[in-house]
């Protein structure tokens, strides 16, 4: 591994990490037959995503945008919430262990991509960060950035098979 692929690294690890912290106070766990234990999406956050989603769209000066997160997204808020949640935490998990990173980027720059445009009409702070995160993310596609330090080195080495390229 050279020198400029353990920066990559660096960089894929605390952008997965910054995934993660944001995604953390948006689960909490749920019983199935007050048994079994999975992750669910708090009732904090679906109480606070419309709410949120509204703001941003009340002051969007991209208009196409701004049509779609009030015709389509507040009215299915809770549906944007959970894929918000699982898409963050899939993102940030991905990045950190570089595992199906291609996939990873992919979700992450779709992520990455709406945020930016939602956050468009904001700071000049906010936009600056959206493009630091949008163009981090297409980095990590195109330098496979799970190869170096990560499960997709591995997996790539012990399978074998040309299609699990494409996604890693």
């Amino acid at each position: 591994m050279n020198h400029a692929e353990r920066w990559l690294v660096v960089l894929r690890v605390v952008v997965g990490v910054w995934f993660v912290k944001a995604v953390w106070t948006k689960f909490t766990l749920a019983f199935l037959w007050d048994v079994i234990p999975y992750p669910a999406v708090s009732p904090r956050f679906l109480a606070f995503h419309p709410k949120r989603i509204a703001e941003f769209a009340a002051g969007n000066p991209v208009g196409w945008y701004k049509d779609f997160l009030e015709g389509t997204v507040v009215p299915n808020s809770r549906v944007f919430a959970t894929l918000q949640t699982f898409g963050e935490a899939a993102v940030g998990l991905g990045l950190i262990l570089g595992l199906l990173t291609g996939l990873t980027a992919l979700v992450g720059l779709f992520l990455c991509l709406n945020y930016g445009l939602a956050s468009q009409w904001m700071s000049f702070g906010q936009q600056g960060f959206h493009v630091l995160l949008v163009t981090s993310m297409i980095v990590f596609l195109f330098a496979r950035a799970g190869r170096s330090w990560g499960l997709d080195r591995w997996i790539l080495a012990r399978s074998g098979r040309r299609g699990l390229r494409v996604v890693m």
